[in-house]
């Protein structure tokens, strides 16, 4: 069953920082989700990060700029529609969650990822390497995201890149750059870079991966939107920092597993 992992996941989450559960989503789930986002795209329903918001590689220059409109994410997923709410709170992804997280009380935390990522051909913008962490603050830096694709995720449609391993590294500040990424330039960075990954999914298959994790993402070269549903959750034990952004909203606790 989709929400019995296999000890060869969990060795592969612990050495590697991620691994990709096939087929976790039903065909109706899947069909239905994707229905559901898709009302919420044209025409767009907010709140939405755009791709000339962020200003990444390949982003338009600004709102008023050919593709300006282009969506990046939808915000918010947990609040949007019963759909992703269901999905947010899965008692398959919470039983895999709470192995991977040593805990019977898991949390989705509704400040970071909560929201469905987006790529339109033309105009979707290339991630560079970071770590999700680098924008939250916790009293530990153990998290989970689960990613989930609702169409293939190809390399040629910008799917996830990841470094194995990275999860368990630190890495001094001097090889980020001012936003926190990779500086691609330094010759240690290079060679990390070159053990990268890309994670090629099926439609229904999800993603489960550490958010110490160095990743990145390409653009869509394709025809078709892609469209992936994303949370992130923490152990009870470990809350977010009070004042900070990782408690503007509070943490949903998920059913405990038995």
């Amino acid at each position: 069953m989709p929400g019995e992992p296999k000890n060869n996941n969990l060795r592969a989450f612990a050495k590697d920082g991620y691994f990709v559960a096939r087929n976790f989503l039903s065909e109706t789930q899947r069909q239905g989700l994707q229905a559901s986002i898709q009302g919420d795209l044209a025409p767009l329903v907010g709140p939405a990060e755009l791709e000339a918001d962020v200003g990444y590689p390949g982003a338009p220059g600004d709102r008023s700029a050919e593709g300006g409109s282009t969506p990046r994410r939808l915000l918010h997923a947990y609040a949007r529609s019963d759909k992703l709410r269901a999905l947010a709170l899965d008692t398959s992804a919470t039983v895999v969650l709470s192995q991977l997280l040593g805990t019977e009380q898991v949390q989705l935390s509704q400040c970071h990822h909560n929201c469905v990522m987006t790529k339109y051909p033309g105009f979707s913008s290339a991630t560079l390497w970071h770590q999700d962490i680098r924008y939250w603050s916790f009293d530990r830096p153990e998290l989970i995201s689960v990613w989930y694709a609702l169409g293939d995720e190809l390399e040629e449609n910008g799917a996830l890149s990841v470094i194995p391993g990275t999860h368990l590294e630190n890495f001094g500040r001097g090889r980020l750059d001012g936003n926190l990424f990779l500086r691609p330039e330094l010759e240690e960075n290079q060679a990390l870079i070159e053990q990268a990954k890309v994670v090629e999914m099926a439609a229904g298959d999800a993603l489960f991966f550490h958010c110490r994790l160095f990743h990145a993402a390409g653009r869509n070269l394709t025809q078709q939107v892609k469209i992936s549903p994303v949370f992130t959750y923490h152990a009870q034990s470990n809350q977010p920092i009070p004042e900070t952004s990782s408690d503007r909203l509070p943490s949903i606790a998920l059913s405990k597993v038995t």
